[in-house]
C-alpha cells in the first residue's frame, strides 16, 4: 500500500490508496475527489471516459468522510494539494458514511470541542497534531543525544510539590493520594542515580481556570541534572527550545502552511541569544513609559486595522451575489478570516485598558499574571528568561541567593503573546535550609522523608526545569488556544469526549 506521503516515489505510476473522502465536488463527467489517509491529502480525479460506469456511479455516491480504496496514476501537479494528483483507474467503496456533523461551513468552538473525536480529522488539527508529534520526538533526540537518561515518575503521589491547592486528592486503597503535579521531586532522585535524567508524562493541575492557556490534565517534560547551577540551566533550555524549533522548521513546513503560521520570528531564533533579565529588571519594564506608550500605538494600530478589514468585508459581500462559483468560495473563506480577526481585535481593544492598567500598578514581589506576561513580550521577538524572584512566591525546594530573599528560579516566556512554556530553578541541596522551609510551608515532613534523604546522602548543587508541550505547541504552531494542542484537552467543564 502505497501513502499519500510517498507520492512522489511514485510518479507516473499506478498505485493504490486508502482513505476517507475529505471533500467532493460532482459533474456530469467528472468527479473530484479529495483524499486524506493520515499521511496527507491528495487530489483523486474520477473520469468517466477513465472507469468503467459502475466505478464512475461509485465514486458519486460518496460522501464527506466516506472510506474508500482508490486506484490510478500519480501525476505532477503543482497547483494539487501536496504537488502531485491521482488519476483514477478504478474505486472501491469500503463504507458509505453517514452524513457528517461538520461541514465546510464555520462551526462554534462548543460544537468542535462536542465532536472532538471528528475535528482531529479537519486538516488544521491533523496539522497541529503532526508538528506536536514532531515536538515530542525532537525533544526525546536532543536529551537522547546529550547522554540524558528518560525515566519515569509515578502519577499517583501522596505529597504536593506545587502547592495543596491544586491538586486532585484521590483515594488509594483508604489512603490519601494525588495526582501528580509534577514529576520533579522523583526526578532529582534520579538525577543523584543517573547525572543527567528527563521525564516526559502526564501531570494535573486543579486550577479553576478558564483562560487559553490551561488545561487540567496535561504534558511535561522535565529534565533534571545533578551538578548544574542556574546558568547551566538555562543554558540548556535554551538550547533545547531551539532545537525544537529549528526540527519542526525543517520538517514541519507543510503543516506550518496549513496552519498559516508566519515562521519569521521562529526562523530568527537560532541566530539570537534568549534575552535574560531579572526578576526587578522586568517589573521595572513593565511599568514603564515606554511600556505605556507601546500600548496606546497597539491600540492606534488596532483600530485602524478593524476599520479597515471592516470596510473589506462590507465590498466582499456586495461583490458576492454576482461573483461566479470559484470567486464566491474565495470570498467566502475571506469573510471567514476576517471574523477571525475581527474577533481577536475586539478582544484585544478590550483587553489593552486593562493591561495598560495592571502594568502600571503592579507591585514588586507579586508574580506575573497572563496579562503582565502578553504585555512584556510585546517588546521581544525572542523567548525572555525572567531570574532571581522573589522566594516568598516560588516552590519550597528552590534555592535562593546570598539575600535568602531571592530564588534562583528562571521562567522562560514564549514572544507573540503566549506566555511562559518553561519553569525551573537550582534546587535547594542543604538539608537543614529544606527541612526549615518544610516547615515554614506547613507541610508533613514525614512525606518528604525519602526526598530530605537526598540532602543526606550524597547531596550536589543540582538544577531543573519543566517545560509545558502544550503551550509549546500552542506558540509553534500559532494557536490561539492550547485545547488545539492536545488531542483531547481536558479543561475546567469538558471531560468528553
Amino acid at each position: 500500500m502505497v501513502t499519500i506521503k510517498q507520492l512522489s516515489d511514485h510518479q507516473d505510476q499506478i498505485v493504490t490508496l486508502k482513505g476517507w473522502v475529505y471533500n467532493i465536488r460532482n459533474s456530469k463527467s467528472i468527479h473530484f475527489i479529495e483524499v486524506r489517509d493520515g499521511s496527507g491529502l491528495c487530489q483523486c480525479i474520477v473520469s468517466a471516459d477513465d472507469v468503467s460506469e459502475k466505478v464512475f456511479e461509485a465514486a458519486g455516491s460518496l460522501k464527506q468522510e466516506s472510506s474508500l480504496e482508490i486506484s490510478g496514476k500519480v501525476i505532477k501537479d503543482d497547483r494539487s494539494i501536496g504537488g502531485y494528483e491521482l488519476h483514477a483507474t478504478d474505486l472501491k467503496v469500503v463504507q458509505i458514511a453517514e452524513n457528517y456533523p461538520i461541514t465546510p461551513k464555520e462551526h462554534g468552538v462548543e460544537f468542535l470541542m462536542e465532536n472532538r473525536h471528528l475535528w482531529l480529522r479537519s486538516r488544521r488539527q491533523w496539522a497541529a497534531m503532526r508538528v506536536r508529534n514532531e515536538i515530542i520526538f525532537a525533544i526525546h533526540t536532543f536529551f537522547q543525544g546529550r547522554g540524558f537518561v528518560q525515566m519515569d515518575s509515578p502519577i499517583f503521589t501522596g505529597n504536593a510539590a506545587e502547592g495543596s491547592t491544586t491538586l486532585f486528592e484521590t483515594d488509594y486503597f483508604d489512603e490519601k493520594a494525588y495526582l501528580a503535579q509534577t514529576g520533579q521531586l522523583y526526578g532529582e532522585a534520579l538525577a543523584m542515580a543517573h547525572g543527567l535524567i528527563y521525564t516526559f508524562g502526564p501531570t494535573f493541575r486543579a486550577e479553576k481556570s478558564k483562560t487559553r492557556r490551561h488545561l487540567t490534565e496535561f504534558w511535561m517534560i522535565e529534565p533534571e541534572m545533578a551538578y548544574y547551577d542556574l546558568e547551566m540551566n538555562m543554558d540548556l533550555a535554551e538550547d533545547m527550545i531551539k532545537a525544537i524549533v529549528k526540527t519542526v522548521l525543517e520538517k514541519n513546513k507543510a503543516e506550518l502552511d496549513i496552519l498559516e503560521r508566519d515562521t519569521t520570528a521562529l526562523e530568527n531564533l537560532a541566530e539570537k541569544r534568549f534575552e535574560r533579565m531579572t526578576y526587578t529588571e522586568a517589573v521595572d519594564k513593565l511599568k514603564s513609559d515606554e511600556t505605556a506608550a507601546l500600548l496606546d500605538e497597539m491600540a492606534a494600530s488596532r483600530e485602524k486595522e478593524l476599520a479597515d478589514i471592516k470596510k473589506e468585508r462590507e465590498e466582499i459581500k456586495k461583490e458576492h451575489g454576482s461573483a461566479k462559483k470559484w470567486r464566491k468560495a474565495q470570498i467566502d473563506q475571506r469573510i471567514k478570516e476576517i471574523g477571525a480577526r475581527v474577533d481577536q481585535i475586539e478582544e484585544d481593544l478590550r483587553n489593552i485598558p486593562g493591561w495598560k492598567e495592571s502594568a502600571r500598578n503592579f507591585e514588586w514581589g507579586n508574580d506575573f499574571g497572563g496579562s503582565d506576561e502578553t504585555v512584556l513580550m510585546m517588546q521581544f521577538d525572542v523567548p525572555l528568561i525572567v531570574t532571581h524572584w522573589p522566594a516568598e512566591i516560588k516552590a519550597f525546594y528552590m534555592k535562593r541567593d546570598e539575600t535568602d530573599k531571592l530564588a534562583l528560579g528562571m521562567d522562560i516566556l514564549a514572544p507573540e503573546g503566549y506566555g511562559e512554556i518553561v519553569g525551573g530553578s537550582q534546587r535547594e541541596d542543604d538539608l537543614t535550609t529544606l527541612e526549615e522551609r518544610i516547615a515554614e510551608e506547613g507541610l508533613d515532613k514525614e512525606v518528604f522523608e525519602w526526598y530530605l534523604d537526598l540532602r543526606r546522602y550524597g547531596s550536589v548543587p543540582h538544577s531543573g526545569y519543566g517545560l509545558g508541550l502544550e503551550r509549546t505547541v500552542a506558540w509553534i504552531c500559532g494557536l490561539s488556544h492550547v485545547r488545539e494542542t492536545i488531542p483531547f484537552p481536558r479543561m475546567l467543564g469538558r471531560l468528553r469526549p
